[in-house]
This record gives structure tokens, sequence and C-alpha cells, in this order.
């Protein structure tokens, strides 16, 4: 990650060139953990996608998850934190270099925006661990670690 930050001219700009961070979250709330079903890959994920111009990623990944799942998520009080980072392949040759943030949800039902998947629920976090690709599952224990030290 730090290697290609480093040899990128705009590496937020999606445009400016294949490689470009993106950002993405774990929503954790009273139910669980929040994933949705991706558009285009047809697969249970984590919420977010690109940083649009003049957006930092814990700008971007608060709009992403509304966008995606309708909840009002919210970074901790503490301000954004991040529980994870993951370099991969994307679509068109792209590789998205992945910030992830640990973001709260009320108790509430998922409604995602027109146009986004529909298929948006909370899950255990078993549950959402049994669901996820290897890079997910790495993000979701460390989220939960750091949740459940805070409470210890």
């Amino acid at each position: 990650m730090l290697a290609e930050l480093d040899r990128l001219g705009r590496p937020f700009d999606e445009h400016a060139q294949p490689t470009h961070v993106t950002a993405s979250a774990i929503v954790v709330g009273a139910r669980g953990v929040v994933l949705h079903v991706h558009r285009r890959l047809h697969r249970w994920m984590q919420p977010g996608g690109h940083v649009d111009p003049g957006e930092t990623p814990d700008e971007a990944v608060l709009r992403e998850c509304r966008e995606e799942t309708g909840l009002s998520v919210a970074h901790p009080a503490g301000g954004p934190l991040l529980v994870h980072v993951d370099v991969h392949p994307s679509a068109a040759g792209h590789v998205h270099l992945d910030l992830r943030y640990l973001l709260w949800a009320p108790d509430e039902d998922p409604a995602p925006a027109a146009g986004e998947s529909q298929d948006v629920a909370w899950f255990s976090w078993d549950e959402a661990i049994d669901l996820s690709d290897e890079a997910l599952e790495g993000a979701l224990r460390s989220a939960r670690r750091l949740i459940d030290a805070s409470r210890s």
C-alpha cells in the first residue's frame, strides 16, 4: 500500500491511473454487521467505493455507505478509525488500495438508494465471516477485536 501511494501522482483520482484509493467500511451496530451484495461481483461485501473529487477517504466512506445501505452511519465518537487495508485487483485492470473504516449504524432496517443493490442485510459476526472472502474476513476480525477490546 505504502509503495503504491509513494509512486502515484493522484492516488484518490480513479481516472488518473488504474491504481487508486477506495474507501469501504465495516458497518456495525446492535444487530451485528451490515453487508450488501455487490452489483457487479454478485457476492456479499462491505459497502464502499471510490473517492469523489474534493473528498477525503473518511468522507467518501460515509457517503458510499449511506448510498449503499440507506443507514445513518457515522464514524466512532473519537473520529475516523481505520481497521484494515487491502490491495486487490478490480474491473478493467484497476487495482484498488482499499482503506477500511469502522462505522456505526443505528438499529434500523437498511434502505439503499435507488440504483444500488437492494440486497443489504444485518448479519451476526459469525454469519458475516462465513460469507466473506479472506480479505473481508481479516477486516471483520480486526474490527471485532477492536470493539471487544473497547468493551473490556
